[in-house]
């Protein structure tokens, strides 16, 4: 789309009449440092009279594909970069950007040859791939129909050539700029440019992705995975495409699917491997209910009710030989009962009194209470570590006495 600009017309000076009115206007000084300056004005003047009379030309908009990428290296004004553009400089700058290298790189006029000399080849139509996929996810991978040679482009050698070629040299540029900055940060003109080159890449990335996406569906027919889903199956498959794309040599002079086919029916069989080794770790299906396990908080409840019965056992038998206003501090202080009490009160346990409530009931005062409770539960201890032990026994008579 081309863009004419046009001069404001009006009355203007020819070059040497403007000169003339110059000269007349110090005519009247003597100093020669005045008359160097007039005659340099002179000169500048007469030299943008002869610009102003030259056409101006404007380059024209560029679409994002192809050679129309070129010559946008003009003087204009930068824009700045939106959140989504900024995203994707800060990760091309976050690692090194990978190419394949190729002679026609370091010739003389390597963009112009690459770009402009070469063949335009047409994007793929891929309309096929939807309804295919949409039909072959409930069925195997064998029973895949592919795609009619009308809808299916196949490249020549020479084709595959120009893409790869195209696609390599705009990583070749990405990559020189990275060298030039050498872990600087890039400048608005670079960050443009940087983000020029990755738009070149991706679209010819994607073109030859596209072009061969039939590939993928040949190879699943070749594979005999039951166990694999077929959607997982043709997304590995795809994912080990856009890897062949990324470092295949079309320097070496093989076709593409020489290389890809290889790289998808290896990617098939660790896909195979890894859903094996899946099968024998998880062989029932995923049960978010059964997932969580309560075994330690159970084993932690069955272990504190057999503590408190032991500990029942041993105030109702006595065994740490209590006397009796222990025991009635420990049935008031924790409910405790004892085998004097009927049935029908240790269904009903009482509930447990406060120090000062205690000491009302048995008529001493609260911190006397609290002697005795600590008394009574050193003696239960003592019993609980070890109950056979006669050293243990005759401690806790001197401690009851």
């Amino acid at each position: 789309m081309g863009t004419s600009l046009t001069r404001a017309q009006g009355p203007q000076l020819s070059p040497f009449r403007s000169t003339h009115v110059m000269n007349q206007s110090i005519a009247g000084t003597n100093s020669p440092l005045q008359r160097r300056f007039a005659g340099r004005r002179d000169r500048t003047m007469s030299l943008s009279n002869e610009r102003s009379d030259a056409p101006l030309v404007q380059t024209a908009p560029k679409d994002p594909h192809g050679e129309s990428f070129l010559g946008t290296s003009g003087p204009k004004e930068l824009r700045e970069l939106n959140s989504a553009e900024e995203a994707t400089l800060k990760k091309l700058m976050s690692k090194e950007i990978d190419y394949i290298a190729s002679p026609e790189f370091e010739k003389k006029n390597a963009e112009s040859n690459i770009f402009q000399d070469s063949e335009d080849i047409k994007q793929p139509d891929i309309s096929w791939y939807r309804p295919l996929m949409d039909d072959g996810t409930t069925g195997k991978p064998g029973s895949v129909k592919l795609p009619a040679k009308k809808a299916s482009a196949v490249l020549t050698l020479a084709q595959e050539r120009v893409l790869f070629l195209k696609f390599n040299y705009a990583r070749f540029r990405q990559r020189k700029i990275q060298d030039e900055l050498g872990g600087r940060l890039p400048n608005n003109a670079q960050k443009h440019e940087l983000l020029r080159w990755n738009t070149i890449s991706e679209t010819y990335r994607k073109q030859i992705a596209e072009t061969n996406l039939a590939l993928v569906l040949a190879m699943a027919k070749r594979v005999r995975l039951s166990d694999v889903d077929f959607a997982d199956l043709i997304s590995e498959g795809n994912m080990a495409l856009m890897r062949s794309v990324d470092k295949f040599d079309c320097e070496r002079g093989f076709k593409f699917s020489t290389y890809s086919c290889r790289a998808i029916l290896k990617a098939f069989s660790r896909q195979g491997m890894k859903d094996t080794r899946y099968r024998k770790r998880f062989p029932a299906e995923y049960d978010p209910s059964m997932e969580r396990s309560d075994h330690l908080e159970t084993l932690r409840r069955n272990h504190e009710q057999e503590c408190a019965q032991e500990v029942k056992h041993i105030v109702v038998n006595n065994e740490a030989d209590l006397t009796d206003i222990e025991l009635s501090v420990l049935e008031l202080r924790f409910g405790v009962t004892s085998d004097n009490q009927s049935e029908s009160q240790e269904e009903s346990p009482r509930r447990a009194l406060t120090l000062e409530q205690v000491g009302q009931i048995i008529g001493v005062t609260k911190e006397r209470v609290r002697q005795i409770q600590n008394k009574s539960l050193k003696k239960i201890r003592l019993m609980l570590e070890d109950p056979t032990n006669p050293e243990r026994k005759a401690q806790r008579q001197a401690t009851a006495n």
